[in-house]
């Protein structure tokens, strides 16, 4: 039994490290990647193949004070009508560029709030994106849903857009902790919301909820998961509460004297996800959750559950296309990045170029830390067997690397010729573990706590 004073002594209360949505992290993307590369990767992708594709809506009518996503808010539907057209400009680049017979496998739509977009601006964009890449026999489209920012009229229209995965961000139904944040969204709003999406056919939802919020205890993180359950949601992403209001200055909103401690972060974290196990979820990497049915919990099973810029996924395509503003594109070859302002982004797309600004190409041993970080976000394992066969590594060379990540917990891991695996207990420490498997610097300014 590994007790919390063990996992404060490795450092976990004290430790800033990346959720490892990708390797190398974004931090470490570098101006040595541009449009050239990106549209080159665009023509490499294989005729016929399946993609996915993600595009960033950067508009919100109200700035919550806890997000540190990249938006900007606006009263007004004239930016982004703007934005739609610069949207529908750049799919049209991307046409130019894809092989024939290019399919979906996942489309989302984030932000922001994609849901501000007028029902006749969602038919709009959702018609210029099939023009361009056609929905397959099995596509999953999903879409972020602000239930302060939905009405009937949109969601037809995303109904019959083909959405059948909903989205929706709780973070937390205390009404202090709402205020104290500035995301007010009462329990009814979020029913009412979820039973018109259901009624609209849509059978698959997830849930967003965080803990590490101001004023949270167990209680109030109790009774809001609770009432989340209350909405039957399919999946679940119990993400801890990032506090950076140096790089989120709207975060200087949030007193930092109500925030829990790490220990108390920790107790919030065990206590919701108790309840999510007790309710029969089934438990999906370090902060998901999902039912026996779906596509997280099958994937799992299945040894084919992966990680990317949104979460965990079982998407298996090869190539992610960020489309918008600061969007992200991960090809086999590397990470391509759009210009993060609105602005830069605009002004590319109307030159008739890309906006590519910064990027990364894998080297070999990216690829392999990648995926030995990747298994451990996903299984709290590294199968040595798959390592070595698909990177060729030697095995003394991996058993090293193995032995020197269990040396620096204290001997806490499970270590032999399969690989490595972490203990149910130890796993509060998994991104400091796949920390110790990153070969680049790290600079904590730029991430979040451990717990």
């Amino acid at each position: 039994m590994i007790t919390e004073s063990q996992l404060g002594e490795l450092g976990l209360f004290d430790a800033k490290v990346p959720r490892y949505t990708s390797y190398p992290t974004a931090p470490h993307f570098s101006r040595d990647v541009g449009d050239a590369h990106f549209a080159r990767w665009i023509r490499d992708i294989a005729p016929g193949a399946l993609i996915s594709l993600y595009v960033h809506v950067p508009f919100c009518r109200r700035l919550c004070w806890f997000c540190a996503c990249r938006t900007q808010g606006t009263q007004s539907d004239r930016p982004v009508q703007a934005y739609l057209e610069v949207l529908k400009a750049e799919l049209r680049l991307l046409a130019a560029e894809l092989p024939e017979g290019v399919r979906l496998s996942r489309l989302h739509w984030g932000g922001g709030t994609p849901t501000l977009l007028t029902p006749a601006m969602m038919e709009e964009l959702a018609g210029a994106i099939k023009e361009v890449v056609p929905f397959g026999e099995a596509t999953e489209f999903s879409v972020e849903i602000d239930p302060n920012e939905i009405d009937e009229a949109r969601l037809d229209a995303l109904a019959r857009s083909g959405m059948n995965r909903a989205s929706i961000g709780v973070q937390d139904f205390d009404p202090k902790i709402q205020t104290t944040i500035g995301r007010l969204q009462g329990y009814d709003i979020t029913r009412d919301a979820v039973e018109a999406i259901r009624a609209r056919g849509v059978k698959s939802l997830n849930a967003d909820i965080l803990y590490g919020l101001p004023h949270q205890s167990k209680a109030r993180i109790t009774e809001s998961v609770q009432k989340l359950l209350s909405l039957n949601p399919d999946r679940v992403a119990l993400y801890g509460y990032a506090h950076v209001p140096w790089m989120a200055k709207r975060q200087q909103m949030i007193p930092s004297d109500a925030l829990p401690t790490p220990q108390e972060r920790l107790d919030l974290f065990e206590t919701a996800r108790r309840l999510f196990l007790w309710d029969n979820y089934d438990e999906i990497g370090i902060d998901h959750f999902a039912t026996k049915e779906d596509g997280l919990s099958v994937a799992k099973a299945s040894g084919h559950l992966r990680r990317n810029f949104q979460g965990y996924t079982d998407d298996t395509a090869e190539v992610l296309i960020g489309v918008g503003a600061s969007s992200i594109s991960r090809f086999p070859q590397g990470y391509a990045q759009n210009a993060p302002a609105t602005g830069a982004h605009t002004k590319a797309i109307r030159e008739g170029r890309f906006s590519t600004t910064r990027g990364h190409v894998f080297s070999a041993e990216d690829r392999m830390r990648g995926r030995m970080i990747e298994q451990l976000m996903c299984e709290f394992r590294i199968d040595a067997a798959e390592i070595e066969h698909r990177f060729g590594i030697a095995k003394s060379r991996l058993a090293e690397m193995l032995q020197q990540t269990d040396r620096a917990f204290n001997g806490l891991l499970d270590v032999s010729e399969r690989g490595l695996s972490i203990p149910p207990d130890a796993r509060p420490l998994t991104r400091m573990i796949a920390r110790h498997l990153d070969a680049y610097e790290l600079n904590k300014e730029g991430h979040s706590s451990a717990i």
